[in-house]
């Protein structure tokens, strides 16, 4: 790895964080125009699968060496982080405020890293134990369930929004049980094909899959932005921050990585506090930056006993 390259790897996993958090500005728009939020996530899958085609049909040949442990983690990851994970962030913002629904999503790590050491009997790093539950005190105080005004009150969004951050948290783990055996491209474009698989079958299964649902005419008054916000929804907050992400991890330290993700919770806030005026009283505000940086410290704290 050159110098230049190792200065320009934590710019690129920036600048795909930052792109993964521009999807609220897609999905909010397309949750005043679809009636069923799992619709929504068919046709970003639809589009996603067709991003991913030229990189995994080349690639497929690796299936050959691919052991059947690899292919079941894959098959959870594409139902439960692509498929699944989505609907439950669609929802969210759907039924919360959008910018507490991505500061929530933060959670994820702590989660993530809890499975590992369930599932894969990862170490905990004794920092963990520190920064873990001030992680989590400080979502309970953004959320309101810590409220000086003893207001115990949660919006649906917020218990969405938890429920999508297990999910992808666990997606993240299944994730490593893949990427040990199968280069990156094929693994997410894998995972997007089964998550449309997924897609079609909960669609299917809730009598969706017809005209006047999937497309209707909410949607087809504005036929043409509906369109573009599908299209940027999995393209450009989709699948080519992926590729921007995983192409800066390989040139990035982990424990560095954690810090430069942030850019996608600071995007997605800026998307829903400046774009749509969905804010944070003073109290949240500081929960919420407590929240991030007690999550990098978890990361960083892990990703030091991983080297160790």
């Amino acid at each position: 790895m050159s110098a230049h390259e190792a200065r320009n790897g934590p710019w690129l996993v920036a600048l795909g964080a930052a792109l993964w958090g521009t999807e609220s500005a897609w999905r909010i728009p397309l949750n005043e125009r679809f009636e069923h939020p799992d619709v929504i996530v068919f046709w970003e899958h639809v589009a996603l699968v067709a991003f991913a085609l030229p990189f995994v049909l080349p690639r497929l040949g690796e299936l050959r060496r691919v052991s059947r442990r690899a292919l079941g983690w894959l098959l959870f990851s594409g139902v439960a982080g692509s498929a699944v994970g989505a609907i439950f962030f669609t929802l969210a913002l759907k039924d919360g405020n959008p910018t507490v629904v991505n500061v929530v999503l933060n959670i994820q790590p702590v989660l993530s890293t809890t499975a590992a050491y369930l599932l894969f009997r990862d170490r905990l790093a004794p920092r963990f134990f520190v920064w873990a539950p001030i992680a989590v005190i400080a979502g309970m105080v953004l959320v309101g369930l810590l409220s000086p005004t003893f207001d115990f009150h949660v919006d649906a969004g917020v218990g969405y929004a938890l429920v999508c951050a297990l999910f992808w948290g666990l997606s993240t783990v299944a994730g490593r049980g893949v990427m040990v055996e199968m280069s990156m491209p094929l693994a997410a474009g894998l995972r997007v094909i089964i998550g449309l698989v997924s897609m079609t079958a909960i669609v299917a299964a809730r009598g969706l899959l017809h005209g006047s649902d999937l497309w209707p005419t909410s949607a087809s008054a504005h036929a043409g932005t509906t369109a573009l916000y599908l299209v940027a929804l999995a393209g450009a907050s989709g699948w080519i921050p992926l590729l921007f992400y995983f192409q800066g991890l390989k040139l990035t330290r982990a424990s560095t990585a954690g810090y430069f993700e942030m850019m996608q919770t600071l995007a997605a806030v800026a998307i829903t506090w400046g774009f749509f005026h969905v804010g944070l009283g003073p109290l949240q505000v500081a929960a919420a930056i407590v929240l991030v940086a007690a999550v990098a410290m978890v990361q960083r704290a892990q990703e030091a006993t991983a080297l160790s």
